[in-house]
């Protein structure tokens, strides 16, 4: 079962700093992320979403390829490339892979402007390495699914590199 945790930054960039820190421990696996979405509340109080997976391009991509195959089958390649990116990505941009926008999107309209939520699904995680590593960092837990004991643990790693710095 995955764990959604979510943790605010007061900047973009700091967001970005954790989520990439996070991948390199992925690749030392000591964490399985399903996903890492990064959510920020605009001036004008829109919230924009920075995503790992780009569902739209990857969708063209895919659609071109099948437009290709299948309009060299009829004779009219362009006209399959065209048909298939413009499917493919229509197809990608309502595709919804791991955390829900929506509830990403509910959840950060409470950010102050220029604050920035980290969101990631947890598969797997060895958790007082992976604490160790991001604590330093800071942060504020807005919403996690873990549970109160382990919650705490991460509230309190966060509050202690918030006091030092």
């Amino acid at each position: 079962m995955s764990d959604l945790i979510a943790i605010v930054y007061p900047t973009e960039a700091k967001a970005e700093e954790v989520r990439q820190r996070l991948f390199d421990l992925q690749k030392e696996y000591l964490v399985k992320i399903g996903d890492a979405v990064i959510a920020t509340k605009t001036e004008g109080g829109k919230v924009k979403l920075n995503q790992v997976v780009n569902t739209t391009a990857a969708g063209a991509a895919s659609g071109s390829f099948w437009g290709l195959l299948i309009g060299v089958l009829f004779l009219n390649p362009l006209l399959g490339v065209a048909v298939g990116a413009a499917s493919g990505a229509i197809g990608g941009a309502l595709t919804d892979v791991g955390i829900n926008d929506k509830f990403i999107k509910d959840l950060a309209a409470n950010l102050q402007e220029g604050n920035a939520a980290l969101f990631v699904l947890v598969q797997e995680m060895t958790a007082d390495k992976v604490l160790k590593e991001i604590s330093p960092y800071g942060g504020t837990v807005l919403k996690s699914s873990l549970d109160e004991t382990k919650e705490q643990v991460l509230r309190d790693a966060l509050a202690s590199a918030s006091a030092t710095s």
